[in-house]
């Protein structure tokens, strides 16, 4: 797929700490890092795919791109405009321009409404056409997602899991955004809905002339779905490329870890599995320096003393490590 190189969204050394607070008069006493500088750059009509082990910051990343979360540094560049500090009845009219598909189809959508008029709130919010508009506008909506006939009038638990999902699409999409941040938007769906909603959501991208950042810790997912990935490890990003250049060359030896515990439905293809010592270190005292060199199988001395960048090692490919490609993915295993 070729994608347009105008940019939509740009985020520069972006953070986000939660403060950890206790005591009688909620005294601060430490700092959750859980995005800690990321930097990338979203261009126009592409799917963007953020992926990592649970914990790795990655939604609290698309949400502070979308200001849900009011970031702690860096800034947010969204159709040239810094958006990083603008006020509220700014921001309320920039929330027409980019939407979020929720991870839980359940406790995303109000129990006490009916499909229709959760997907009409938008509208309403943002003043667009008037009542009768409106109205026609959402039951084409939902009919357009595949929900049946009378859904308008139906509660959140009259649906099946996957048909609330759509729901929740067809409300991102009532303001006919540009930026569609989707947030494990399949992980909570059976295999074979999922694949449904996949394919739904790829045409609504071509229909709408949407961008979307995918969010999610399946990289067969984000494999079939998007352009380029960035992988994410304790609150930073640490590999970034185009999903080819990804699962056949990876750089980064997390990324490789990652891609080696992906199953493969090939009896006879054996792939040597990368197993990462211990867990993931606390985003409340990660380590100095390279944050995965606790877990890192080709770790040397430097990366505990300085921190890498994520740079530029091949055209289009930016790593953060002092000795990328140290393990090779190969075909039939992994080799060090």
């Amino acid at each position: 797929m070729r994608m347009s190189k105008h940019s939509i969204l740009e985020a520069t050394k972006l953070k986000k700490y939660f403060p950890i607070q206790t005591g009688l008069f909620r005294r601060t006493v430490g700092w959750v890092r859980a995005v800690d500088g990321v930097s990338l750059k979203i261009y126009q009509e592409e799917t963007f795919g953020v992926v990592g082990e649970s914990g790795c910051g990655k939604s609290t990343l698309g949400m502070t791109l979308l200001r849900l979360h009011e970031p702690s540094g860096g800034s947010i560049v969204f159709q040239g405009k810094d958006i990083t500090r603008v006020g509220f009845s700014h921001l309320k009219k920039l929330r027409r321009e980019f939407q979020m598909i929720f991870q839980d189809p359940f406790s995303s959508l109000n129990p006490r409404m009916r499909a229709g008029s959760i997907v009409e709130e938008g509208l309403r919010v943002h003043k667009i056409s008037s009542a009768r508009q409106r109205t026609k506008i959402t039951r084409e909506l939902l009919e357009r997602v595949g929900l049946p006939p009378g859904s308008y009038r139906r509660f959140p638990h009259e649906f099946s899991g996957g048909q609330r999902q759509r729901v929740g699409i067809a409300r991102a999409l009532a303001t006919h955004p540009l930026l569609i941040v989707a947030d494990e938007a399949v992980s909570a769906l059976d295999v074979s809905v999922r694949a449904q909603m996949l394919n739904l959501m790829l045409d609504l991208k071509k229909d709408f002339h949407l961008t979307y950042i995918f969010v999610s810790h399946d990289l067969s997912v984000v494999k079939s779905i998007c352009n380029r990935i960035m992988v994410m490890y304790l609150g930073k990003g640490v590999e970034m490329t185009n999903t080819t250049k990804l699962f056949t060359k990876p750089l980064h030896p997390y990324t490789v870890a990652l891609i080696s515990a992906v199953p493969v439905p090939d009896p006879d293809y054996l792939m040597n599995r990368v197993i990462l010592d211990g867990d993931v270190p606390s985003p409340v005292n990660p380590p100095p320096a390279c944050r995965f060199h606790t877990r890192c199988p080709v770790k040397q001395d430097i990366c505990e003393q300085e921190e890498p960048l994520l740079e530029e090692k091949e055209p289009g490919h930016f790593v953060a490590c002092h000795y990328p490609g140290s393990l090779d993915l190969l075909e039939g295993g992994i080799r060090q």
